[in-house]
């Protein structure tokens, strides 16, 4: 068996879950057993990005997890962090220029 943590933030509720898995498991066989599910019943969790510490899965239901592994489950972004930059520098010079 293998200690291992799940977790998932949605914008009002946290949830970081300590399980114990198989050898062999992988980290979206991890999230099915973890039953986030149940409690985020909303979450599409099959269609969401996975990662082990930040380091984003290509393929979570491949990736076989090692002991002490934490699967973090990410939300879709609501908007793009690019665009969001791009329009505040838009609005600092317009404010510049009114100044």
């Amino acid at each position: 068996m293998l200690d291992v943590e799940v977790a998932y933030a949605a914008a009002d509720d946290q949830l970081l879950m300590a399980l114990q898995v198989p050898l062999g498991t992988t980290a979206m066989q991890a999230v099915k057993l973890s039953g986030i599910a149940e409690r985020f019943p909303d979450v599409d969790f099959p269609q969401c990005a996975m990662g082990i510490f930040s380091q984003v899965l290509a393929a979570p239901a491949q990736y076989v997890l090692a002991q002490g592994d934490r699967v973090e489950v990410y939300r879709p972004l609501l908007a793009d962090p690019k665009e969001v930059r791009r329009l505040r520098a838009a609005k600092a010079a317009r404010d510049r220029k009114v100044s």
